[in-house]
């Protein structure tokens, strides 16, 4: 199982920052605004560039798989695990992406002042890693 995470970790690191896009990171939210946007606010059009960054995760995940399978003998691999495991990824990290997730659970928790100091970004990362963990433990089970 440590070695799917390792792998996983990896894909999510190259896929949430060399391997996204300035436009992906602003618009994934649905929330955008500033001189580009001639109609600052939530848009639907967000999901557009949500759906693509999420899609990435999902496709560098997946050849960092595809190669630890071929080069690990501790990485075994089946089709409707790996299918559904790379859903999980997609889709949890698209919803995580959406940024009210985070926002709720960080006003909900007692952490409204960490919020204002920055402190999303850190609770994204660790929702993320919890993700990439259940999909790890899907993996090896």
């Amino acid at each position: 199982m440590a070695e799917v995470f390792a792998l996983l970790l990896v894909g999510h690191w190259l896929a949430d920052y060399p391997g996204q896009t300035d436009r992906q990171a602003k618009r994934k939210a649905g929330w955008t605004e500033g001189k580009d946007d001639p109609h600052p606010g939530r848009h639907h059009h967000g999901w557009g560039a949500n759906l693509t960054h999420a899609g990435t995760h999902v496709a560098i995940c997946g050849v960092l798989l595809g190669i630890g399978a071929a080069l690990l003998p501790e990485v075994t691999l089946h089709p409707a695990p790996t299918v559904a495991a790379l859903a999980w990824i997609g889709a949890t990290h698209s919803v995580i992406d959406r940024r009210w997730p985070v926002r709720w659970w960080m006003e909900n928790t007692g952490q409204a002042e960490y919020l204002a100091r920055g402190g999303a970004q850190h609770v994204d990362q660790a929702a993320h890693a919890l993700a990439l963990l259940v999909a790890a433990v899907g993996l090896a089970a």
